[in-house]
This record gives structure tokens, sequence and C-alpha cells, in this order.
């Protein structure tokens, strides 16, 4: 049973409008990027009633507060109030960022969403957490708030290149691994080509609003969603800082196999699942160069991870394929160990 917030459609534009002309807006802005204004926006314009275009940069990079600070005085030019509604039309970045620009102008302003991308639709876009990155580190500022709307579309995934189906694919992955053996099973014996995308999609949005619904500011069963995340996190955040920025999804499996290597070394899964998962996350992704001599930069930019508490580092872990559980306190040294085995394979 899906919250009433989110609706997948067949005909985003009819059920945009739709949803729009039951409010009533004083106003109506659409924020995209590049990308998404070129290939994402012709779908939906034809039944938008008058509306004003907001366009940023794509990209990670530009997930700060520079670019807040273009969002909010595009949003004061065109004078929208209280009562005005924001389009977020785009893939997680865009999410995060316009849906916090939102949240926080005038105190909050009501927002939809729009996940263009696979990880967006199967993950970002689902549960209300916005935020930006801070001086490299990933969503370090940011709050709880839920869209009034989010429209999922598959038609979207169209436009996408293959390496963001890929990144987005490894949150898919996650909700498996610490959910459901059975699907996880299925989707390791296909190839990424092969994948039932609508199918994966809902499995991944009913899982996570199950669990966001029960939990919505992370303060228990949440916090399971960060499984791949603190490691993950820490590596993406330190190569963007070095200026080699890798995809979301590309991180998460660095996490997820540094992690498991960590859940391995407690026996907490076995030595044949853990295998598979390295073998399945290594076929979709290849492994990312890490020098040695960067394990201790890596690593203790998880003491910054936003699980933490009291200086003790609070780690998801896999529980058996399937399962998981969370705030388990991991040490800075498992952490260089789990790398050094991800570096070694």
């Amino acid at each position: 049973m899906l919250p009433d917030n989110i609706l997948f459609s067949d005909d985003p534009a009819k059920d945009l409008k739709e949803f729009i002309d039951a409010k009533k807006y004083s106003k109506l802005a659409i924020l995209s990027d590049e990308n998404t204004k070129k290939h994402c926006y012709p779908l939906i314009r034809k039944h938008l009633p008058d509306h004003v275009s907001i366009e940023i940069k794509s990209g990670e990079e530009n997930k700060n507060l520079e670019s807040c600070s273009v969002i909010w005085q595009a949003m004061t030019d065109h004078t929208l109030d209280r009562h005005a509604c924001m389009i977020v039309l785009g893939g997680g970045v865009l999410g995060d960022m316009g849906g916090f620009c939102a949240a926080t102008y005038k105190r909050g302003i009501d927002f939809i969403l729009i996940p263009t991308t696979l990880l967006a639709q199967a993950d970002a876009s689902i549960g209300g957490k916005l935020g930006i990155d801070f001086n490299h580190l990933k969503n370090h500022i940011g709050v709880f708030q839920k869209p009034n709307l989010t429209l999922l579309h598959g038609g979207f995934l169209k436009t996408l290149p293959a390496a963001e189906l890929r990144s987005g694919f490894a949150e898919v992955i996650k909700h498996c691994l610490i959910s459901d053996l059975a699907v996880w099973k299925e989707i390791s014996s296909r190839l990424l080509t092969d994948q039932p995308w609508d199918l994966l999609i809902r499995h991944s949005v009913e899982f996570k609003a199950k669990v966001t619904t029960e939990d919505p500011t992370e303060k228990g069963i949440r916090k399971i969603l960060n499984a791949g995340h603190t490691i993950g996190h820490a590596v993406e955040s330190h190569l963007l800082n070095a200026g080699r920025r890798i995809l979301h999804g590309e991180a998460i499996a660095i996490g997820l196999i540094a992690e498991g290597y960590i859940a391995r070394t407690r026996s907490k899964i076995t030595e044949g699942d853990f295998q598979n998962l390295c073998s399945f996350l290594l076929k979709i992704y290849g492994r990312v160069v890490v020098g040695k001599d960067e394990l201790d930069s890596v690593a203790r930019l998880v003491l910054q991870d936003k699980k933490n508490k009291e200086n003790r580092i609070l780690c998801v872990l896999l529980d058996g394929i399937g399962s998981a559980k969370w705030d388990c306190e991991i040490s800075l040294d498992e952490v260089k160990n789990a790398l050094s085995f991800y570096l070694s394979l």
C-alpha cells in the first residue's frame, strides 16, 4: 500500500495537471537542469498551466549552497509566495536540492518531485530526505520534508545514459540485500540489460515507503536504508574533493562490498554469500581505483557520517542476505581493512 502522495503514472502530463488544478496554486515554477529541460520537460509541458522556469547545472559537484542561492534568488525574482508550488524535474541531486530549497523558502512551500532517473525513482524521491553537500561532505545540510506529490513514470528512464541506469541499480541492489532474499537471487542471476525495471522500481518504492512511513525521521528502522552508505559516502566525498567524481551508485557498490566484508569477518554472512555479492557487484560496476595512500583520508571521513553518536561509528551490517541490522558499531581499523580488501579484488 503506497502513501497518498506517491503516484505511478502512465500519463504524467495528465496526472500532473489534475493535481495542480485541484490545488489552485498562486504560481507554479519548474526546476530542471540542462538535461531534464531538454529530454524530460517536453513530456509534461503540454498540459501545464502558466509557469516560470528555473534551470541550474547538473551534477553532484553543484549540489551546494551556491546553487541553492541561485534557486532561491530565482524564486524571489519571480515573486513566488507561500501559496506557490515548485515542480522538481530531475534525478537524485536535483530532487534533494530542489526539495530542500522549496522546504526552506519562506519557511516552506509545496513541492512536487518528478524523478527522472532510476536512482531517484527507486530511492532518492521516496521518504522526504532533502539536502545538499557541504565542503564535500555528502548531504551534510538538510531537512526532512515529504513532497506533496511524487510522480513516477517509467518512460523517463528511456532518456538515461547507461551509466546513470547502472548508478541507480545500486540502490535497487541495496534494497534487495537488506530485505528480500528471493528478489536478490532473481536480480543477481540477470545482466544489467535484462532487469525487469518496472517491477524492481515498484518493489523498491513499496519497501522504502513502508520503512519511512514507520520511521519518518530516522530514529530507528529507517537507518537500515543506509546500508553501503557509511563507507560509500566517505569514498564518494574523498574522490569528489580530489576532483575524481564517481557516480553515487558506484560509491554505494564499494560501500556494500566493504561493509559486507566487515559483516563476513563477524560471521554475519557466509563466505559463499559474500563472494556472490562481490562477484555480482564487480561484474556490474568494476573496481574504482583508490590509492593505498588515500585509505587514511577516506576512513577519517567516516567519522563525519550522520548516523554516528558520541564519536562511535555506527553502520548497517547485513545479517544474512535479505536482512540487516543498524547501529552496529565499527572501528576505523575495520573500515581501513575493508577498504584494503576492496583494493585487493
